[in-house]
C-alpha cells in the first residue's frame, strides 16, 4: 500500500514536471531569443548562440510606451473599480442574496460569446474607439466576486453578527472588518485582475480603432504583424511590456498563492 501511494506520488510529480517544462520552453524560447544577434537564428540548424542588446535599442519605444501607459493606467483603475464593486456584492451573497447560481452561471460562459453583443452595445452608447471600452465592461467581474466570496464563506461569521450587535452598519462592516480580514483574498484579486486585463488582445483590437487607444498588446501583435521574422525584437518587446506582471507576481506572490492554495470553494 505504501509502495503504491509512493508510485502515485512520483508519477505526479513527473506529469506535473513534463507539463511545466512545456509551459515554460515558449517562455524561456522568448526570453533567449531577446538576447540573440537579429541574424543568428537563421544562421544555424542547431541552437542559435551569442549576445547583444541591440534587440532593446531597435525597440520602437514610441510605439510602445504611449501603449504601455495605457495599459498601466486602465488596468489598475478596472481592478480598483472591479475591488469596489465585488466587495459589496460577495458581502451580500455571504449575507443572504440568492446571486451565487447566477454567478456561477456568468463563469461558464466563455467571454469570446460576449463580444458580439458587447460590440453592439458600445456602439449604441457612442464608446466604440474611447479608451472607456476598456473600462465599462469589466467593472462587474464575476471570478473577482466568487473569489471574494470564497474568502468570506471560510470567516467566522460571528465577528460580523458581533459588529452588528454593537450597532455597525453595512458599511462600517465592509470597511473596518471584511476588508482587513480579506486583504490575502483582495489581493489575489487585484493582481489576477491586473493580469487578465493587462493580457487582453482580442477585444481591445475589436473596438479600439485607432492606433492612440492601442493597449500594450495590441502593439505587440501589430509589431509581430509587420515583422514576424524578427524574433529577437519580438522577444526584448514581451520582455519589456511583461515587467509589470513579473514585478506584481514577485511583490505578491505569497499571498496568490495562499489565497489560491486555500481554495475556492
Amino acid at each position: 500500500m505504501k509502495t503504491a501511494r509512493l508510485s502515485g506520488t512520483w508519477l505526479g510529480k513527473i506529469v506535473v514536471g513534463v507539463v511545466l517544462v512545456f509551459i515554460l520552453l515558449p517562455i524561456i524560447w522568448l526570453a533567449y531569443s531577446a538576447f540573440l544577434p537579429p541574424d543568428a537564428i537563421f544562421k544555424t540548424s542547431g541552437v542559435p548562440t551569442g549576445f547583444t542588446l541591440e534587440n532593446f535599442a531597435k525597440l520602437p519605444f514610441d510605439t510602445l510606451i504611449r501603449p504601455l501607459i495605457l495599459s498601466l493606467v486602465v488596468s489598475s483603475l478596472v481592478v480598483v473599480l472591479q475591488l469596489t464593486v465585488s466587495l459589496p456584492a460577495a458581502y451580500a451573497i455571504r449575507s443572504g442574496a440568492k446571486l451565487l447560481p447566477l454567478y456561477l452561471l456568468l463563469l461558464s460562459i466563455p467571454a469570446e460569446l460576449m463580444l458580439i453583443p458587447l460590440y453592439g452595445l458600445l456602439k449604441d452608447l457612442g464608446l466604440l474607439n474611447n479608451p472607456l471600452a476598456l473600462v465599462f465592461p469589466f467593472i462587474a467581474n464575476p471570478f473577482i466576486v466568487f473569489l471574494l466570496y470564497s474568502g468570506l464563506a471560510k470567516l467566522p461569521w460571528t465577528f460580523i453578527e458581533a459588529a452588528r450587535l454593537d450597532g455597525a452598519n453595512n458599511i462600517q462592516i465592509l470597511l473596518k472588518i471584511v476588508a482587513p480580514l480579506l486583504r490575502p483574498e483582495m489581493t489575489a484579486a487585484a493582481v489576477l485582475g491586473f493580469a487578465a486585463h493587462w493580457n487582453l488582445v482580442l477585444y481591445p483590437k475589436v473596438v479600439l480603432d485607432n492606433p492612440q487607444w492601442w493597449t500594450v498588446q495590441v502593439a505587440l501583435t501589430e509589431m509581430l504583424r509587420k515583422d514576424p521574422n524578427a524574433w529577437g525584437k519580438l522577444g526584448a518587446a514581451a520582455m519589456v511590456t511583461s515587467l509589470p506582471i513579473l514585478i506584481l507576481y514577485i511583490i505578491f506572490e505569497s499571498r496568490v498563492t495562499k489565497t489560491l492554495e486555500g481554495g475556492l470553494k
